[in-house]
């Protein structure tokens, strides 16, 4: 049983961002690394055209399902995270974005004002993450997308962006958001990102950028093992002194540091014997610590689509997805330099983050918590979202091949209410947790989708400047009434994969919702942290993989602290 300094698991954003911190350190401690998945080596992982496409490699996704929904048509949803070397960021969509200030200033708040959650501290970490470029295609406006550079960093391992080359309809989906009345916005990660903008993703020059670029050059202290899925917490009464897998207990004279996300983090504390009293008797499991907390709060971000059939003169994407030969040349093209179709399309998008002036005066608002209610009406927080430009053919089943002249719109549920939970099935540690999200399940939630929905039909949809191009409705409500809109959103849903808050933080003292306290040590165990979005208090508004990176250079910032690590 070798023994290292410090043990993270989990090497998603949040934990490889800590374990390559704290192996920089001066003190150059031992870190080892420990991931469930293999290495997704493979270069093709990385064309930016197909991030649309890497969650359907079942080696290198969880594949997991939430519990059947009851206000969903009792639908299971989708909950694919990822397995393998960079986590959930080698199968995600490659979005991009840090969300609004005031969420990290709320997250700042509930952590009993640590201002090392808030606003000012975050955004300074991940300017040093970033390697930013913000170079457009020459036939783009700069009103479109002009980022101040001062709210950007250059030096960092994880490359952003914009596509070097933009579908013929992206400008003029941004200028029909315009004209519908939705301000530009130049730049979504400015801590502002009201407004509607072109996207920033984490790719650069048609290759997308994963987690596993921050380790590319990593010292010899940073020992990285996959294929080795941690099963329980090895323990010395309420001590934490390693690890364990089917097959090895690997050792730390430090710490243990879970980044295994916001399903796997709780399944290896309950089956550790930490978390819920009742749950661990149910299944055996004897009990260590009850901590009524662990595995409660799950909240999440969701959608639906609106598919539309277009003119074939206004986009070229049925040339390129409906011609095998096409898109065979252009892996060829995209191998030797990173250029060509697969480098353009679906690489570059719309994203709108807007309010919605009416909901505030709503009953099911007004029914929120004071705090609540304060939050969604700080300048910064969006009450949904819209993203363009979404490959809706690889999503829909039976997509008809003479339609891929098409537009799909995502609409995104933000702020949702929803408290759902992750709960115990088994004493086997193989077997998953049970995931219920309880999408839709609170009056707020059902009346702010409906809401967005309708904003995004009315004044986008039934506009003159979209409708020109539309031929047809290929997925789309069945008709304009609130019912109609539910029913849709509840057919139609989807989670965003942005699951958070199982292992919430609070500002310590054993408060009944708290799991890890602002330092995020899990509270009545020594040593052990929990580092990935489980932790955080607040659902930021946007897509989390800036969130997570951040999360786990926070921690790092904290456990280097503790021990001298920067001395």
């Amino acid at each position: 049983m070798a023994t290292y300094d410090f043990i993270v698991v989990g090497s998603g954003p949040a934990g490889s961002a800590l374990a390559s911190s704290l192996s920089r350190t001066s003190a150059k401690p031992s870190v080892l690394l420990l991931e469930a998945g293999g290495k997704n080596s493979d270069p093709n992982l990385r064309v930016d055209g197909k991030r649309w496409l890497t969650f359907t490699n079942e080696e290198m996704n969880w594949g997991f399902k939430t519990a059947p929904q009851e206000h969903c048509d009792g639908r299971s949803i989708d909950y694919s995270g990822g397995r393998g070397l960079g986590g959930s960021s080698a199968i995600n969509f490659g979005v991009y974005t840090i969300g609004a200030r005031d969420d990290y200033d709320e997250w700042a708040r509930i952590a009993g004002n640590d201002t090392a959650f808030g606003w000012t501290a975050m955004q300074e970490r991940l300017k040093r993450l970033e390697n930013f470029n913000q170079k457009l295609p020459a036939h783009v406006a700069e009103r479109f997308a002009k980022p101040d550079m001062a709210n950007h960093g250059t030096d960092g391992s994880l490359k952003v962006g914009f596509a070097a080359e933009w579908e013929d309809d992206v400008v003029p989906m941004l200028e029909v958001f315009e004209k519908g009345g939705f301000p530009l916005n130049p730049d979504h990660n400015s801590g502002n990102p009201i407004g509607m903008s072109a996207l920033i993703s984490s790719a650069r020059n048609g290759k997308r950028s994963t987690a596993q670029d921050l380790y590319a050059d990593k010292p010899e202290n940073l020992i990285i093992i996959t294929c080795a899925k941690v099963r329980k917490l090895v323990l010395e009464g309420l001590k934490v002194v390693g690890v364990e897998t089917k097959d090895t207990k690997y050792l730390a004279s430090k710490e243990v540091i879970l980044s295994a996300g916001s399903l796997n983090s709780p399944s290896i504390l309950m089956h550790s014997g930490i978390g819920p009293k009742s749950q661990l008797e149910q299944h055996q499991i004897p009990v260590v610590l009850d901590v009524p907390a662990v595995g409660q709060g799950l909240r999440d971000h969701n959608f639906c689509p609106l598919v539309y059939s277009r003119s074939e003169s206004s986009t070229a994407r049925k040339a390129f997805y409906g011609d095998q030969k096409s898109m065979d040349a252009a892996l060829e093209q995209w191998k030797q330099d990173g250029t060509g179709p697969w480098s353009k399309f679906a690489c570059q998008a719309g994203i709108g983050f807007f309010k919605l002036p009416a909901l505030p005066d709503h009953p099911s608002f007004q029914a929120l918590p004071v705090t609540e209610q304060a939050l969604l009406q700080k300048p910064t927080i969006p009450h949904y979202e819209v993203f363009t430009h979404f490959p809706m053919h690889w999503f829909l089943p039976g997509f008809p091949a003479e339609k891929l002249s098409y537009s799909c719109l995502l609409v995104f549920l933000y702020n949702a209410q929803a408290r759902g939970e992750v709960t115990l099935q088994s004493a086997d540690p193989e077997v998953p947790l049970l995931f219920d999200p309880r999408v839709l399940s609170e009056e707020f939630d059902r009346t702010s989708a409906v809401m967005a929905l309708r904003d995004v039909l009315d004044k986008i949809i039934k506009s003159e400047d979209y409708q020109k191009d539309t031929v047809d409705a290929l997925a789309v409500p069945a008709g304009d009434s609130d019912e109609d809109l539910l029913a849709y959103w509840k057919k139609t849903i989807s989670s965003s994969w942005h699951m958070t808050g199982t292992l919430k933080m609070g500002p310590g003292g054993g408060a009944p919702d708290t799991v890890v306290d602002p330092e995020f040590r899990v509270v009545g165990i020594e040593g052990l942290r929990v580092a990935d979005m489980s932790v955080a208090p607040v659902l930021i508004s946007g897509h989390i993989q800036a969130a997570a990176y951040a999360t786990g250079l926070t921690c790092a910032e904290k456990v280097a602290k503790q021990y001298g690590l920067d001395a």
